[in-house]
């Protein structure tokens, strides 16, 4: 997730970025904390906004990929995951490939061919395939719902941490790339992210203060590398925003960036201490 600053430096709609922030949050609480399959819904109904977004990008430099098949197999995906475990998300993962290679071959002659499927297997992969991790976490029996609360708990204070910090004390610009970031930015990322794992693994699932403080670090480093990555990506295709769905925040894409860069190695990390 992007480091911001004000909304007169920014042009951002501050409080209506707060407001948007505190209502998704309280939907993520809400169906978490009661009945994870709910929770599973919002999930892929999160991801399938995030891929329509991604496919509208790659469309504005006439990247054809094709959109219903994408969602379909990132609907299996997360099933998969949450039913089946690793096995079955690798698995529908691999089937999506082939089956998107065989839609565009049959979709006509047109030039692109290779540049299409490439594209369209990048969208399966980011985000769904990571995403699929959520559901792995999820799945878990008796803590499955804890540990996803930690994953997006400290991803989230990566954003708040280096926001503050950022807007404070932000001084020395971290990247070209993202010029909105600074190191002092990311040192309140790593601050904030310490902090709420050490809390979070301690508490939640009875484990050692070290053990939640390596998790946050992890997490932003993976965060900000995240933001990295789809900054970079929004400016090889020459755009400000993934979308405008989320007043404040722009796509939902936005949000989701950080967020799908830190799963993998948290989700291993609870694996391996829990």
């Amino acid at each position: 997730m992007e480091e911001r600053t004000p909304a007169s430096r920014t042009g951002r709609n501050l409080p209506a970025a707060i407001a948007v922030g505190v209502g998704l949050g309280a939907l993520v609480l809400i169906s978490l904390l009661t009945i994870k399959e709910i929770f599973l819904l919002v999930v892929v109904a999160a991801v399938g906004v995030g891929v329509a977004e991604v496919v509208h990008a790659l469309g504005t430099r006439d990247i054809r990929v094709p959109l219903i098949p994408v969602l379909v197999a990132t609907a299996a995906m997360q099933a998969g995951a949450y039913w089946g475990g690793a096995s079955w998300l690798l698995g529908t993962f691999v089937v999506a490939v082939f089956g998107l290679l065989l839609w565009r071959m049959f979709d006509g002659p047109q030039d692109g061919y290779v540049r299409d499927a490439t594209a369209s297997v990048f969208a399966l992969a980011y985000p769904p395939l990571l995403a699929g991790f959520v559901a792995l976490l999820l799945a878990e029996p008796g803590d499955g719902h804890y540990r996803v609360l930690i994953f997006i708990a400290v991803t989230v204070s990566s954003d708040i941490g280096g926001y503050f910090a950022g807007v404070l004390f932000g001084r020395h610009k971290m990247s070209i790339i993202s010029p909105k970031k600074t190191w002092e930015g990311f040192a309140g990322s790593v601050i904030a992210c310490t902090a709420v794992g050490a809390w979070l693994v301690a508490w939640l699932m009875g484990g050692q203060l070290w053990q939640g403080a390596l998790i946050g670090v992890l997490a932003a480093v993976m965060a900000t590398l995240g933001d990295l990555v789809e900054s970079m990506i929004k400016r090889d295709l020459g755009i400000k925003d993934m979308g405008s769905v989320l007043p404040g925040h722009g796509g939902l894409m936005d949000r989701l960036d950080s967020l799908v860069a830190t799963l993998i190695p948290v989700w291993l990390l609870l694996s391996l201490f829990f």
